[in-house]
Parts: C-alpha cells; sequence; structure tokens
C-alpha cells in the first residue's frame, strides 16, 4: 500500500523531471530536491534557481509545521484539541480554518460526499492505523451516528485574525482529505516568499507546481494508471496549478478473497462501489481540489460530472472500470493520452 503511494509520487515527479534534467547546474536553473516523508506519505520537493535550496527548507518546515498540527494522535495537535473539546470552542490556525471551510462547501454541494467528520469509520476500518478490520453492521451503524460535520460551527474574528471551531460532543475529525493539498499549496507559497519563481512538489497523490519550469515551458505532469501501477496512461501540460488524484489502490485491503478501500460512503459507512477506479482533479488551489479529488470519487461518474457541471472551476480526469477516460473539455489541448487500451471522451 505504502509502495504503491510511493511509486506512483516517484513516477509523477520523474515524468515533471525529464525535460528539465539538462537544465540543471545551468546559474538560474540550478535544480535542488529533497524528500522527506511526512503525513503517512514520501514526498519530493523541487525547486530552480538560486535561491532554490532555501525555498526548499522552507517548504519543509510548512509541510512539517502542518503534519504536527493535523495529526490526530498528538495530543500537542489541533486535530487532536478538536476531537477531544466535548463539544467546547478551540482556537485553531487560519491554515486549518481554510481546510474546514473548504470540507464545508464540497460537503455542502456534494450532498455530503466529503464528511471530514467520517473518522470514527476511518479508525473501526484500520484505516487510520492499517490494523485492518471488518466491521459488523451494528458498529458501521453506531459510528454514522457521529457523523455531524452540517452541525460545525466556525467563528472568526477580524480584529485578532483569529479563529474558533466547535462540534457536538463526540465528534471525531480527520484532516485527510484535505491535509496534503493544504500543505502542498502552503509550501509552494514558503519557496515564493523566499524568491523561487520555478518548482514542484509531489506529496503522495497531489502535485503543486510554483510558476513554470525554468525554461518558460509548462510542466508535464504523469495520470497514473489505475490497472498498471508501474505506469501512467496519460499526461497533461499545467502551469502554476495542483493536480490531485484519489483512488482505490491508494489504501486498501483484502480479506477472503474480497478487496476493501480507504474511501468510505458517509451513506452506508463501506468503502463506495462505483464505476470509478480513479478521480483527478486540476485546479489553482490545491485545498480545494483535494476535497473535490474525494468528494468526485465517491459521488461516481455521472454525479461527478453534474458536479462539475454547476459548480465548475476545475478540470477533472475520469478513470472508469469499463477502461475509459472521462475528461472535461478544458483539457482538450493538455491532456494526451499514453495508453490505448483506454477510450477517450471529453464531456462538455
Amino acid at each position: 500500500m505504502k509502495k504503491a503511494s510511493f511509486y506512483k509520487s516517484l513516477l509523477c515527479i520523474l515524468l515533471c523531471l525529464t525535460m528539465l534534467i539538462p537544465l540543471a547546474g545551468c546559474g538560474e536553473s540550478r535544480m535542488e530536491q529533497s524528500q522527506i516523508f511526512a503525513m503517512n506519505t514520501t514526498m519530493t520537493l523541487t525547486a530552480f534557481g538560486k535561491k532554490a535550496t532555501a525555498g526548499l527548507r522552507a517548504a519543509e518546515g510548512v509541510i512539517q509545521s502542518m503534519h504536527n498540527m493535523l495529526d490526530p494522535n498528538l495530543p500537542t495537535s489541533t486535530a487532536y484539541a478538536i476531537n477531544n473539546a466535548v463539544g467546547e470552542n478551540v482556537v485553531v490556525p487560519a491554515q486549518v480554518a481554510k481546510m474546514l471551510t473548504t470540507a464545508a462547501t464540497v460537503y455542502k454541494q456534494s450532498g455530503g460526499a466529503l464528511d471530514l467528520s467520517i473518522y470514527p469509520l476511518v479508525k473501526r476500518w484500520g484505516f487510520e492505523d492499517a490494523k485492518y478490520y471488518l466491521p459488523s453492521d451494528e458498529e458501521i451503524y453506531s459510528d454514522k451516528l457521529r457523523l455531524a460535520y452540517d452541525q460545525m460551527t466556525l467563528t472568526s474574528f477580524p480584529s485578532t485574525g483569529g479563529y474558533a471551531v466547535s462540534f457536538p460532543a463526540g465528534t471525531e475529525i480527520s484532516f485527510a482529505a484535505v491535509a496534503k493539498g493544504c500543505a502542498s499549496e502552503n509550501a509552494i507559497d514558503a519557496m515564493r516568499q523566499v524568491g523561487v519563481e520555478s518548482g514542484i512538489i509531489s506529496l503522495g497523490g497531489n502535485i503543486q507546481t510554483l510558476g513554470t519550469k525554468p525554461d518558460g515551458s509548462l510542466w508535464t505532469v504523469g495520470i497514473q494508471d489505475p490497472n498498471n501501477l508501474a505506469s501512467y496512461l496519460g499526461v497533461i501540460s499545467v502551469g502554476e496549478t495542483a493536480v490531485v488524484t484519489s483512488a482505490a489502490y491508494q489504501c486498501s485491503f483484502t480479506q477472503k478473497g474480497r478487496t476493501y478501500h480507504h474511501l468510505l460512503s458517509p451513506v452506508t459507512g463501506y468503502p463506495v462501489n462505483n464505476t470509478l477506479l480513479s478521480a483527478t482533479v486540476i485546479c489553482e488551489d490545491g485545498t480545494m481540489a483535494d476535497a473535490l479529488s474525494t468528494a468526485l470519487y465517491i459521488l461516481g461518474e455521472n454525479r461527478a460530472i453534474n458536479y462539475w457541471r454547476t459548480y465548475g472551476g476545475f478540470e477533472m480526469i475520469l478513470v472508469t472500470n469499463d477502461n475509459r477516460i472521462v475528461c472535461t473539455k478544458g483539457l482538450i489541448d493538455n491532456f494526451t493520452q499514453t495508453v490505448d487500451s483506454y477510450k477517450l471522451s471529453f464531456t462538455e
């Protein structure tokens, strides 16, 4: 499971850098790279130019800080404080407030497909600590009673720039569906603030770019082939944006001949069962891209397309279990299929 995620990350970043290797060491185009492990993911950070080293250090600091902030098992974390507040207000930083509000927007627009309060179910299935377990219907029913994201109260204090959040007692949330998107977004901002103008970071299934390649051309990002984790089914050309994929293969276990994955339906409490193998979202806001990729996968093909048609603001690539690639029309000139076994279509 972790190995698949690592290879996915590695493939994407290697593809992104293929055209850049000859430029390394050429003054402003000098490339520097680092790897860290955080949020249960191997992360690759790349920066170009004279400020590359400072940019990487700044980005690493942001990611580690957010990891410590969002780890629900760390007693000093914001996530732990929220989950143990017993209905009381918890003061939260701006990054957490953004994740909560972004998730709330997608929650409302998707009819609850994205629900951060699904954490008790995630733990029940063993996806939180890899101690996998097949729960009973009674256990699932009990955990579903604790879903309460629609009862969140988030208060802002403009005079101080602070925020406070509260949930009903017994509610537990996980930031897993938005954490890496927000972390990558803030890491890119940290690189920019120290003077980096070109860079790319890969946090598992999350890719976020800064500017364009040093030569001014677009980045090339590979889209994983769900049926062959050692390959990619296509590539997209992008400028400064986020590219986030949600897929069943990223985390799953098999019991009694049946495979169960981590993308749980808040309605049933079980892994969602639809025609999608993966959902990729492309948009400038990394936090939103992360939230949407999860929500669209859970919604399934038809409802995901309807969501895009209704709300827009992003592009998407859906891969189905009958070997189809469905792209939104904004990708007509930017997506190139590299595997012939899929039928490609563009939706309007």
